[in-house]
């Protein structure tokens, strides 16, 4: 019977566990092109849902893009960065199983079980980096992350997301 607690328990820990999901990040690029050229950029259109978060993006990819040695201009930037958010529902099932039953060797058995929806809200944000002549998009990433209820833990996660984000940016130029 111990056991069957102990593994009904860890099968809740388990259960709850994707609620504190890690980012999904991913990134891609143009091959073609060669990043090296390219030294200053000007800001495009941000777009999120809240005016706030406006700023917080501008200053997480500003900082990156410093520690990479690029230049903010306010407008005619070798490229312009352009960043939009998105939030939305994510549903999850949770299914718990009590009273398993004797299993065959007892005749078999029929248990219960309880199924929960629990329902968390995703944010994705999109930096993309436009060439300022071609206007052709030359780099793009997105990171998806599960949101708090709290304001300064999103803010953190932000910074940590935009910090993995840009961790290999700018690509390294390996064109033909």
């Amino acid at each position: 019977m111990k056991r069957q607690s102990r593994l009904a328990l860890l099968a809740a820990a388990l259960a709850v566990s994707p609620v504190a999901a890690w980012a999904n990040i991913t990134t891609d690029y143009d091959r073609k092109v060669d990043f090296a050229h390219y030294k200053t950029y000007s800001w495009g259109n941000v777009k999120t849902p809240n005016g706030l978060w406006d700023e917080r993006v501008k200053q997480a990819v500003d900082g990156q893009l410093a520690a990479k040695g690029w230049t903010q201009v306010p407008s005619g930037g070798d490229v312009i960065v352009t960043a939009r958010d998105a939030i939305r529902n994510q549903e999850q099932l949770n299914t718990f199983y009590d009273n398993f039953g004797g299993g065959r060797r007892f005749g078999g058995g029929f248990g219960m079980s309880t199924t929960n929806v629990d329902t968390y809200k995703v944010g994705t944000l999109i930096i993309d980096v436009v060439d300022g002549q071609t206007r052709n998009l030359i780099w793009r990433s997105a990171a998806s992350d599960t949101l708090s209820g709290k304001p300064e833990k999103n803010i953190k996660t932000l910074d940590k997301n935009v910090r993995t984000m840009f961790q290999h940016f700018p690509p390294n130029s390996n064109h033909a």
